[in-house]
């Protein structure tokens, strides 16, 4: 009785302990991997709409600011530079506003001008006198055309607290630069831009903003793109127009 007495305590020796709180250890991992997979919060997921409102904002202060202060300095008439300034002032507060709204959405945004965009102001640099108040107001108030539809898509749509408040504020100072860039009289409003708007049956960015109804990464970022750049390709072949026939 004593020899088997002893051997019932052999598993209590020190190798035998060390296996044993190895062999816990390791079932203890399996058992909760789900706890470590998911204490790293995951990134906030937007939709494509949503992407597409804070990369048009985005894009539109980053040249629409050089743009402004260009005016406020070079402008012809009083009327142009007081205009230009504003505009340079606005985007600013503007442009500090999509950060932010980026900055809680995790969202990465451009840091620079398309080059499409660096070209209009090439073109402001190289122009003087009224051909350049023409240039200033024809080129903004298109762009400004363009963002516009944008921004009531994305607001009438989107179900992230933040890209609707920014597209608020958005529309609020797009809405005000286009009454001040029509307040020059240089609007040439025959020859603006057809409004770019799409066929019923097809799928457009004022389909994806409104039919939300999936995952945020389900919409084709595709789709929201072609119809941006139609926009812009339509307001940019109008522009050259506007202003060869000036």
């Amino acid at each position: 009785m004593a020899a088997l007495t002893i051997a019932r305590r052999r598993p209590g020796r020190p190798g035998h302990r060390a296996a044993t709180l190895l062999l816990a250890l390791v079932a203890g991992l399996v058992a909760l991997p789900a706890a470590g997979l998911a204490a790293p919060a995951a990134p906030k997921q937007l939709n494509a709409a949503d992407m597409t409102l804070l990369n048009g904002v985005r894009l539109a202060g980053l040249w629409e600011m050089p743009a402004g202060q260009m005016a406020a300095e070079r402008g012809s008439s009083a009327k142009v530079r007081e205009i230009g300034a504003g505009i340079a002032s606005e985007h600013r507060e503007l442009d500090q506003l999509v950060v932010d709204a980026a900055n809680k959405l995790g969202a990465r945004l451009p840091d620079e001008p398309t080059a499409e965009q660096k070209q209009w102001l090439t073109e402001m640099q190289n122009a003087s006198g009224a051909r350049f108040d023409q240039i200033f107001v024809t080129r903004l108030r298109v762009a400004h055309g363009k963002i516009f539809p944008v921004i009531g898509a994305v607001r009438a749509s989107t179900r992230d607290a933040v890209v609707r408040k920014l597209a608020d504020d958005a529309n609020r100072f797009v809405l005000h630069h286009m009454s001040m860039l029509e307040s020059t009289g240089l609007v040439r409003y025959p020859e603006l831009p057809p409004a770019a708007l799409p066929a019923p049956q097809e799928d457009s960015l004022l389909a994806v903003a409104s039919a939300n109804d999936g995952p945020s990464f389900g919409v084709s970022p595709a789709v929201v793109w072609l119809v941006f750049l139609a926009a812009l390709g339509t307001g940019g072949i109008a522009t050259y127009r506007i202003l060869r026939r000036g």
